[in-house]
């Protein structure tokens, strides 16, 4: 239950991160699918786990999936490239009463 340290992650972490990039490359060039939420990767860059010129460069994967990058923190140029940018304000969640993340909900 170790957390990432937000610009100072472990060398596991990078890993991971650097496979599940791997992952979103093949997924996207695959052109098998119509919907691809890469959950949380803004956080991803924004921490320092997957440098911004890698994520750029998902926007330029010719796919006929709609892209779906979540999470705070967006860099400036990211939403330049995005068709649609939302944000999102918290007003009520079940954590402020100690329930911890789920299965199948937050991971």
């Amino acid at each position: 239950d170790q957390l990432i340290e937000p610009g100072k992650p472990a060398a596991i972490d990078l890993q991971e991160a650097q496979n599940a990039l791997a992952k979103a490359r093949e997924t996207l060039a695959s052109n098998k699918y119509g919907l691809v939420v890469l959950d949380e990767i803004n956080v991803a860059v924004a921490w320092g786990l997957i440098d911004l010129s890698e994520q750029l460069k998902l926007f330029d994967i010719k796919t006929p999936a709609e892209i779906i990058m979540t999470g705070r923190s967006a860099h400036p140029q990211v939403i330049e490239r995005a068709d649609l940018v939302t944000e999102m304000k918290e007003i009520k969640h079940y954590y402020q009463k100690g329930i911890k993340a789920r299965k199948g909900f937050e991971f």
